[in-house]
């Protein structure tokens, strides 16, 4: 599989595909174009990294943090954060990894 190889766009909804899932860890490539999220409160930690495109991810305290191809984001176990923005052109692809 190649994470860079794109569906046909522009998509719907977000799209999820798991890669990898244990009981210990979930790898997950998600593409976005356009699409934000509600608030997360997760019960495992969470490594982002934005492969494509540009994201901002807000946190519960209103902060926001821009994301550009290569970033990448720990996101600790029940740190509320939502996705705020993610670009069309070119389009989000994100690895999480989730443990």
């Amino acid at each position: 599989m190649n994470l860079l190889n794109l569906p046909k766009l522009p998509l719907s909804e977000e799209l999820t595909t798991i890669l990898v899932k244990n009981k210990n860890v979930i790898i997950e490539q998600i593409i976005s174009t356009g699409q934000v999220s509600d608030w997360y409160d997760q019960e495992k930690s969470e490594f982002v990294i934005l492969l494509e495109g540009n994201a901002e991810i807000e946190y519960e305290n209103a902060a926001v943090v821009p994301l550009i191809k290569g970033d990448t984001l720990l996101i600790t176990p029940h740190q509320k954060h939502r996705v705020v923005y993610t670009s069309c052109e070119p389009p989000c692809i994100w690895l999480c990894v989730y443990f």
